[in-house]
């Protein structure tokens, strides 16, 4: 299938693992000029060197932090005119929400909501007067599955979702469609990382608990970041201009409703 984005410009945010760098594959792949940018300048620079290797696509790095307003700015003084903007960024690790500041709950609703936003603040009105635009954000099946050691993700990442169901009505007529992917279980280092800190809370060891998450999902096993990418590419494609403001589970069937 021709996807029909080649040459097409696109911003990858938290691009250098996990289901950030396997959507920026997948769009290379297609033959996308990719803007990529990550706070770790070693992981940055091989991930791009990579992608470069396989697929042969334009790769330019931008070291910095996009929840930040330098790390917009900067990313967008690089690509000021992208067609196609991913946003991805690490959520909270797991916790009792009896122990969070408010420090600590800006910082998360700071990242996991605001920022998205604003990169599409930043964004959409250029897309809309070039007359194509896909927005996908990276969000996590939380917000239809609520996690109690996830209260922070459940609450910011709900907050971003409903946003998009309002904007991405208002794009669509112009040809840019905005998404949520919804991630279940992924073999991602974020998924490491929260069962780390459920082994420590719970006594259990890493490998149990890695295990017994795959075995309870229909499928077996956990998702691979490559499976996110691709559905991610589909959704930025041409072919895809009649599918917004949708909330896309990919978690191997474990979502229990029907609807």
């Amino acid at each position: 299938m021709d996807f029909g984005i080649s040459g097409r410009n696109a911003i990858v945010t938290g691009a250098s693992r996990g289901m950030g760098k396997a959507a920026a594959m997948a769009l290379a792949r297609e033959n996308v000029d990719l803007t990529i940018i990550a706070r770790t300048p070693e992981t940055l620079q091989a991930t791009a060197a990579e992608i470069r290797t396989v697929t042969g696509a334009r790769v330019t790095t931008v070291v910095g932090d996009i929840t930040t307003l330098a790390g917009r700015e900067a990313i967008l003084s690089v690509c000021p005119k992208p067609d196609i903007l991913v946003n991805n960024a690490d959520g909270e690790l797991p916790g009792d929400f009896r122990n969070w500041s408010r420090e600590d709950w800006l910082r998360g609703i700071d990242r996991m909501m605001l920022t998205p936003i604003d990169m599409m603040r930043l964004t959409v009105d250029g897309m809309m007067k070039r007359e194509f635009g896909r927005i996908v954000n990276i969000v996590s099946r939380s917000v239809k599955i609520a996690q109690a050691e996830l209260g922070m993700s459940n609450a910011a990442r709900s907050g971003l979702v409903g946003f998009v169901a309002g904007l991405a009505r208002q794009t669509i007529a112009h040809n840019v469609t905005i998404n949520n992917m919804l991630p279940g279980i992924v073999a991602s280092d974020g998924q490491r990382q929260h069962v780390e800190v459920l082994a420590q809370e719970s006594g259990r060891s890493f490998d149990e608990i890695w295990a017994a998450r795959a075995a309870q999902n229909p499928a077996g096993r956990y998702g691979r970041p490559e499976e996110v990418g691709a559905y991610i590419a589909f959704l930025c494609s041409a072919n895809a201009g009649f599918v917004t403001a949708q909330n896309l589970l990919i978690d191997g069937g474990q979502y229990p409703g029907t609807f």
